[in-house]
């Protein structure tokens, strides 16, 4: 099974003017939570870490895991309130973010609420925000490392400077994150962020030395490509009509790691050995993932179904 860590929100658009204001439509989301329910939609069992809301948004962002499969005996239910993300698309349907959550539900979560993990676990997944505002960063960093040993972490920083605008906080998380995860993915544009000038083959040289196995960087419409002590490799993207790139580094890494554990390689030695041609179709499929999510507004992610 597959345990995703981190925030469940509700990313909200503008769906035009009104007479007296603005129109909104609210759609379920969140990083981590897109990553739960893209496992789930490839056949993967999935189960979501974190703290929901008892409040109406909190009650569809339940309603939704379960639906889609997601195991929510893991989830801790607050009365605080669900963090709002304001979604704005550019020319290019990139998105702008604007969070409203200072006090949100999926900050509440401290390490004495870390809860005992199934033997079923075989995956740890981290990323996105939750793991730089506390308490909830500092917990799901402890469990990171009490379970390293004993289970595969994969990591994806994705970082929001709205959130947390002090990319030296980014920067320190990432470096703790370098020394527990075993697949370490990271867009180039964060990477740049983190580590101006510092070119990727550079990072993923110093990460795998750091004992990361598999160390992976997207290029969005440029492709992705990838590190491990074996081999390195690049794949193109695949053209698309866009719609929006919402969602698109999600399904990436819920694909990949769906690729991955289909063909047994979601393990330490693994994803340490794996070589170009399994590194090459792993890229592939997670790539043919990301474009459908691209090709449908919002975070839309495709069923197994859909990448036959």
């Amino acid at each position: 099974m597959f345990v995703v860590c981190g925030e469940s929100l509700m990313d909200v658009y503008d769906a035009g003017r009104t007479a007296t204001g603005l129109q909104l439509d609210a759609r379920i989301g969140g990083s981590p939570f897109n990553v739960a329910v893209g496992l789930a939609r490839l056949a993967r069992p999935s189960a979501f870490l974190g703290a929901v809301s008892t409040d109406g948004f909190g009650e569809r962002l339940m309603q939704a895991l379960q639906e889609e499969g997601v195991d929510t005996a893991l989830v801790r239910r607050t009365d605080a309130p669900t963090t709002l993300s304001i979604v704005g698309l550019d020319a290019q349907g990139v998105p702008r973010y604007a969070f409203h959550g200072q006090r949100g539900a999926d900050r509440q979560l401290a390490v004495e609420q870390l809860p005992v993990l199934p033997d079923a676990v075989k995956v740890l997944h981290f990323g996105s925000y939750a793991m730089v505002v506390e308490p909830v960063g500092g917990a799901q960093r402890a469990l990171a490392a009490r379970e390293r040993d004993r289970r595969v972490i994969a990591y994806d920083p994705n970082v929001r400077l709205n959130v947390e605008p002090d990319v030296s906080v980014w920067q320190g998380v990432v470096d703790e994150m370098a020394r527990l995860a075993h697949l370490l993915k990271i867009s180039a544009e964060d990477l740049e962020l983190l580590y101006p000038g510092r070119a990727p083959a550079t990072m993923a040289e110093r990460w795998l030395g750091e004992g990361v196995r598999l160390v992976v960087v997207t290029h969005g419409a440029e492709g992705s490509e990838a590190w491990s002590r074996e081999a390195h490799m690049a794949v193109e993207a695949k053209p698309v009509a866009l719609a929006d790139t919402v969602g698109a580094g999600d399904s990436y890494e819920a694909a990949l790691m769906t690729w991955l554990d289909e063909a047994g390689r979601m393990t330490d030695t693994g994803l340490a050995t794996l070589p170009a041609d399994p590194m090459r179709d792993a890229l592939q499929f997670a790539t043919r993932a990301a474009a459908i999510t691209c090709s449908r507004r919002g975070a839309d992610l495709p069923r197994r179904s859909e990448l036959s």
